[in-house]
């Protein structure tokens, strides 16, 4: 794949995916979530990848969205092309896990497409912020929505009303964040964890993804009993034959395929 704004690698069965506008600290602006959606969607049907990371340059991950793009829109613009909403979200469609890995600085609408990752590993370099109200509006993608769900209220309302940044020490402290790793291994560190994902039957991890996803949309009971029928389900399946069974034979189980 050839991307104006992304760099792509490929280890195996993990995809990487590069924001790449190194002269804008990786801002992002329509060609870079329009190329975004179209990799994402490529490789979420592509039958080799297993895993996705998502991840920027050691200077940013992605330092907010394209102001000077966007500095003369108005409402009729914003609102009736859909802005965010029309390219920003392809990456809640996606099936397979997506690692977000964030160095350097986290910010806006850069910390909000993080968030939307299913978790994110962290260099000891990173720095996140949502600091929108000091260019007049609020955040747009999710800002205010999966902020408080993931560090409280308390400390969101902090970030998102005195734009006070967070490094990854308490980026994982309040569960941004799942792992912080030094800047110059956090890479290799990353696709180790991804490969590691990879080996697993990718079916079931999709099933995991989307029932983790429904504990934010349900009640606890209905989350639970949506969880049961994949377990349910899972023992009509070849992974679980082969799950279970080489686990009885102690060797190490073949995903491959499933």
């Amino acid at each position: 794949m050839e991307y104006a704004d992304l760099l792509i690698e490929n280890h195996g069965k993990v995809a990487v995916v590069r924001l790449n506008r190194p002269k804008a600290m990786n801002a992002l602006n329509d060609n870079m979530m329009n190329e975004l959606g179209d990799a994402l969607r490529k490789f979420d049907k592509d039958p080799a990848i297993n895993v996705i990371v998502l991840t920027g340059s050691e200077k940013a991950f992605a330092a907010g969205a394209d102001i000077a793009a966007m500095a003369n829109y108005d409402y009729q613009e914003t609102y009736g092309n859909n802005y965010i909403g029309r390219n920003w979200e392809h990456i809640l469609d996606i099936r397979k896990p997506v690692i977000g890995v964030v160095s350097g600085y986290c910010l806006g609408g850069g910390c909000e497409l993080a968030m939307m990752c299913d978790f994110l590993i962290a260099a000891d370099s990173a720095k996140f912020g949502q600091p929108e109200i000091k260019v007049g509006v609020t955040p747009g993608a999710g800002g205010t929505q999966r902020l408080p769900r993931a560090i409280s209220k308390s400390k969101a309302m902090d970030m998102l009303l005195t734009t006070r940044m967070i490094d990854a020490v308490e980026a994982e402290r309040t569960g941004l964040v799942s792992r912080v790793y030094p800047a110059a291994e956090v890479m290799s560190e990353a696709i180790k964890i991804a490969q590691g994902i990879a080996e697993m039957p990718v079916s079931v991890a999709m099933q995991i993804k989307d029932c983790v996803n429904q504990a934010y949309e349900t009640t606890l009971r209905q989350g639970v009993a949506y969880e049961r029928r994949y377990f349910h389900a899972g023992f009509g399946t070849p992974a679980q034959k082969e799950g279970m069974s080489a686990f009885l034979e102690k060797r190490k189980p073949d995903f491959e395929g499933l």
